[in-house]
């Protein structure tokens, strides 16, 4: 059993006992005015000189789609949605988060508020509108977080896929949430040994490799490693507290676009009960799409579906 796994196990333990744990959440402090100081072809510099990496595929005419990324990811982990979406018609975009990619790797400012805040200045740099907020995972929160701070002015419609909202930390009035020795541990693991970390995550529950009779993919493994190494150690480290610490709930009750929300019954990363269902539950009029034993990262592992069911919501009018 790997270090990912026994963490997760120790999870699934602790969950069923009261640990006694309790966190405060912090105060969302108010967002700054969002402009940005240098625009070149590939790169956005936000108002505090971070360099943000993006690619805008597909008819610049097209309906626009921006794609949020999961921890320790890049948009490199989207181009299977970005080029099915781009040739169905549809203008494409997504940045590398702070820290990750090829986007600079700034020391301070990894947190759910600088995400959302960064997602918004590629938007408005951009000058998009009506824009369908797609994230994964941790850009689930980036998208929750945006919406929160910036409101739906610029928005039509939002995706939820395998998303950290509402909250993925156990504390006193979020009693079913993940213990946080799950967290530690994975902090834990990271410092000791990012590269292995790296290595564990996606060859075991992150596409459900470790379930009996799965179809092991190198190549899935090996991008996984690929761009979670590209990122910052001390960035995708802060990254950590940031998707699983941040508390989204207030922000999903300002949603009023329609959205949807996808989520495997198998996920272990981000187990359903605690997140997809729960958003599906606090957002005004979500509609919730449940992969029967679908893992984490289905929009690899399920990529098929999940391409048909976002451009079906996407066509809806």
């Amino acid at each position: 059993m790997n270090t990912f796994a026994r963490t997760l196990a120790v999870a699934t333990l602790a969950l069923s006992v009261q640990a006694g744990l309790s966190a405060q959440a912090a105060e969302p402090a108010k967002p700054a005015p969002i402009t940005s100081v240098a625009r070149t072809a590939s790169y956005i510099t936000t108002a505090d000189g971070v360099q943000l990496y993006y690619k805008d595929w597909g008819p610049k005419d097209g309906p626009v789609v921006t794609f949020s990324h999961g921890w320790p990811l890049n948009s490199d982990s989207w181009e299977s949605q970005m080029i099915f979406l781009a040739n169905h018609g549809y203008r494409v975009i997504a940045h590398d988060r702070r820290g990750h990619g090829r986007s600079s790797q700034p020391w301070e400012g990894n947190d759910m508020d600088h995400y959302a805040d960064d997602l918004a200045t590629v938007i408005n740099t951009l000058d998009l509108h009506d824009v369908t907020l797609v994230g994964f995972s941790t850009g689930g929160g980036e998208v929750a977080r945006y919406i929160g701070r910036h409101g739906t002015g610029r928005v039509k419609k939002a995706v939820l896929i395998s998303s950290v909202p509402p909250f993925m930390l156990k504390t006193a009035d979020n009693p079913n949430g993940l213990p946080i020795e799950v967290f530690d541990g994975i902090r834990k693991a990271q410092m000791e040994n990012r590269a292995q970390l790296y290595k564990d995550i996606p060859s075991g529950p992150f596409y459900g490799f470790n379930r009996p009779g799965a179809k092991v993919s190198q190549g899935l493994i090996d991008a996984w490693w690929a761009q979670g190494m590209q990122g910052g150690h001390k960035n995708t480290y802060d990254s950590i507290a940031a998707f699983s610490a941040t508390d989204f709930r207030a922000d999903l009750k300002k949603f009023d676009v329609p959205t949807l929300v996808i989520h495997g019954d198998d996920d272990q990363i981000v187990p359903i009960d605690i997140s997809g269902r729960q958003s599906a539950k606090l957002i005004k009029n979500a509609r919730l799409i449940v992969y029967p034993g679908a893992p984490h990262g289905l929009t690899d592992t399920h990529k098929d579906r999940v391409n048909q069911d976002l451009l079906t919501f996407l066509q809806e009018k």
